[in-house]
């Protein structure tokens, strides 16, 4: 009988330290301290690590393409999701749609407030370079969109984990998140026209300009941001 209890209670305290440490994992997860499971093995780079590659052609110009025209009349007769992907130049202040990776039409962007560099850390204002994915949209009550990008991914926990390897970020920062392409508090268009870098490191647009990406795109859309 007593060694029956006394398995019960090893059988307890070891579950309670399962559920505990899970707990624990999720939430250091969810605040940027620890890479999700599922990413492990490309941020290791387990099966070798990807060269970095450029994915769209720039247009050599630095003035905005097809500015001024509706995006409905450059892409007929309808468009196709599928076919659309977004390059952001930050150096150019300009966001550029490509469909068939052809640049189709270029809009003024503005970013984090520091925005000179790669995001590494959360609270640094910089804006993530690289390849990333849209993860979702949704309308947002101050910003009108947001096109929600999946910062941090696995080249951006490599990153994060090298700059502290490599002493140029303290261990007990957090990667960060929630970063996406929104709009502007209503009234506020002369900060992309004046090129204000005041966000916390999103890419920011007109609002009449992020409504109108906001129909092209969708979740898996590729988004390259380059310095």
């Amino acid at each position: 009988m007593k060694l029956k209890l006394l398995y019960t209670k090893k059988s307890l305290t070891f579950f309670l330290i399962v559920i505990g440490g899970s707990l624990l994992y999720l939430v250091l997860v969810r605040r940027g301290f620890l890479i999700p499971l599922t990413d492990i093995p490309e941020v290791l780079c387990l099966n070798g690590c990807p060269s970095p590659q450029k994915i769209h052609n720039p247009t050599p110009e630095n003035g905005l393409l097809n500015y001024n025209q509706p995006l409905n009349k450059l892409i007929t007769p309808t468009i196709d999701q599928d076919k659309t992907s977004i390059l952001i130049e930050k150096s150019k202040h300009k966001l550029t749609l490509y469909y068939n990776q052809k640049p189709i039409k270029s809009y003024p962007v503005v970013f984090g407030s520091n925005p000179k560099g790669d995001k590494l850390r959360e609270g640094d204002n910089k804006t993530p370079e690289g390849i990333l994915r849209i993860k979702d949209l949704y309308p947002h009550p101050q910003w009108s969109k947001f096109i929600w990008l999946d910062y941090p991914n696995p080249p951006s926990w490599r990153n994060h984990f090298q700059a502290k390897m490599q002493g140029k970020l303290p261990w007990y920062h957090s990667i960060g998140g929630q970063v996406g392409i929104h709009g502007v508090p209503p009234g506020t268009n002369g900060m992309i026209d004046n090129r204000t870098n005041w966000t916390w490191g999103c890419p920011s647009l007109k609002n009449q300009d992020v409504n109108e990406i906001y129909q092209v795109v969708k979740i898996g859309t590729l988004v390259e941001i380059l310095p």
